[in-house]
């Protein structure tokens, strides 16, 4: 049987039975999935929990849902235009007030709902469940109100999945099973109340840090809790709080992290991070992906040595934990802050993304005395994986080693080149790509001074940079029952 007169007589038979209890669940739901709105929602809950990886989950649910609707909604009708079913047969209970006039073929609805389960479970796959039985009751209603045939809600099914997976290729998700090295333990202090710990908490750097300051002073009755005002000097408070601490505890944005390290280091205290904020990339490579994680390490005395980046720049030596950058990021980085007031970090970044792409010039360097022109320059605080795709975790925080990543602007449409190679897989065979590993590296800036980025924080120009390590630093970390760090 050809499969169009199989999905008519799968669709048929499937309105030949009555079920009057799908007739009131089914169309309200699909009515609540217009426009991605259920999706929002659930991913608004997830944001609201407050939890690092159920933020991570909804927005790789969110990222898998805009790819999928637009290559359904976009090509995907256009190649095809196929007719709505016919409507006769289907029972007024189960009819959309409106039914939609574009091309059944595939099934918009559904392949959201696949792309947005498809990326929970990809970060969590127990809170998975409930959103892939939601998922699902979304794909069975748009059969039963009559909105689309089978097939057309199996091709969604399978558009929306492959769009998530894909979006896997560039934002990589770590698995729970990635085994992650433990470096050496480093000796520090056990504060079950929180004496002798001083706590920064940076308010302004993003979502919910009101709330983890109360956290800590209920968990840590005994620990000193300073929350920043707008206007105060970062470096200054916390190195006002370092002097009269054994520990220094940090919550905040990246750049309240690095300024913290550099605190911790220069004074020789141990360094407690708070993930407070969306990736919480260190926090993460520690162990750590909660409040409570952070604050049971503290409570233990867990810890561990980690390496800290460094910058010499102008005779001074700047520190980064995690990345520091020449070329096209820090452009992306400077385009964001001028927009995300306006339009939120998030939407700003992806809109600075595509500006960048389309405007930014290459540079011209010279990298431990070789000339290149390069659209980017990328330098890991120890070696990232996974190999071949954008730079994710690391596997170890003590190698000694810098990750060091390119882009070479002499080759025939480099950027180009560079996006495709990402998006399928294939960046380690990308001409324009460069990558090895280095204990230090000196670049100049040949075009004239260049701004560097550091851990998302953009510095003023300069035109020579060494970068290195600055030292090792004692941090608290998970507990060895995590198998992390």
């Amino acid at each position: 049987m050809p499969w169009p007169r199989l999905d008519d007589a799968l669709f048929a038979r499937w309105h030949r039975t009555e079920t009057p209890r799908l007739d009131r669940v089914l169309p309200p739901l699909s009515r609540a999935a217009d426009h991605g709105v259920l999706w929002l929602g659930v991913a608004g809950v997830l944001w609201a929990s407050g939890r690092p990886e159920l933020r991570r989950a909804a927005l790789r649910g969110l990222g898998g849902l805009a790819l999928a609707s637009a290559a359904t909604n976009g090509p995907g009708k256009w190649l095809t235009a196929r007719p709505r079913p016919a409507g006769d047969v289907v029972t007024v209970a189960r009819r959309l007030v409106r039914p939609p006039r574009t091309s059944s073929f595939p099934s918009g609805h559904s392949a959201s709902a696949a792309a947005f389960a498809t990326g929970v479970a990809l970060e969590q796959p127990g809170v998975a469940v409930g959103v892939g039985v939601l998922a699902a009751g979304v794909a069975a209603s748009r059969v039963h109100t009559g909105a689309h045939y089978p097939g057309d809600v199996l091709a969604g099914l399978a558009v929306g999945a492959l769009a998530t997976y894909g979006l896997a290729r560039v934002w990589p998700p770590r698995s729970p099973a990635d085994p992650v090295e433990r470096a050496p333990a480093a000796d520090v202090p056990a504060a079950p109340d929180g004496s002798g710990v001083a706590f920064v908490v940076n308010a302004s750097a993003g979502d919910g840090e009101g709330e983890i300051a109360a956290e800590i002073r209920k968990a840590l009755p005994s620990a000193t809790v300073r929350e920043l005002g707008p206007d105060e000097d970062v470096p200054a408070v916390l190195a006002e709080e370092a002097r009269k601490a054994r520990v220094l505890g940090v919550a905040g944005g990246d750049g309240t992290i690095n300024a913290a390290a550099a605190v911790a280091l220069e004074a020789d205290l141990p360094l407690l991070v708070i993930p407070g904020g969306t990736l919480n990339h260190f926090a993460r490579d520690l162990g750590l992906s909660s409040v409570e994680d952070a604050l049971e390490a503290l409570r233990t005395g867990e810890a561990g040595w980690v390496d800290v980046g460094g910058v010499e720049v102008d005779g001074q030596c700047q520190v980064f934990l995690n990345t520091a950058s020449l070329g096209g990021y820090s452009e992306m980085v400077r385009a964001r802050e001028r927009m995300e007031q306006r339009l939120g970090k998030w939407p700003a970044m992806v809109v600075a993304l595509g500006r960048v792409l389309r405007r930014s010039d290459p540079v011209e360097l010279r990298i431990d005395g070789r000339d290149r022109r390069v659209w980017l320059l990328f330098a890991g605080n120890c070696v990232y994986s996974p190999p071949g795709s954008a730079p994710s975790w690391r596997d170890r925080l003590d190698d000694g080693l810098l990750d060091v990543r390119l882009v070479d602007a002499t080759q025939p449409m480099a950027r180009t080149r560079l996006v495709t190679a990402v998006l399928t897989g294939r960046l380690e065979r990308c001409p324009a790509f460069e990558a090895w590993t280095a204990e230090s590296l000196d670049v100049e800036a040949r075009s004239g001074p260049l701004r560097l980025a550091r851990d998302g924080e953009v510095g003023d120009p300069a035109r020579t940079f060494r970068l290195g390590k600055a030292g090792r630093l004692r941090v608290y970390r998970g507990g060895s029952e995590s198998g992390l760090f």
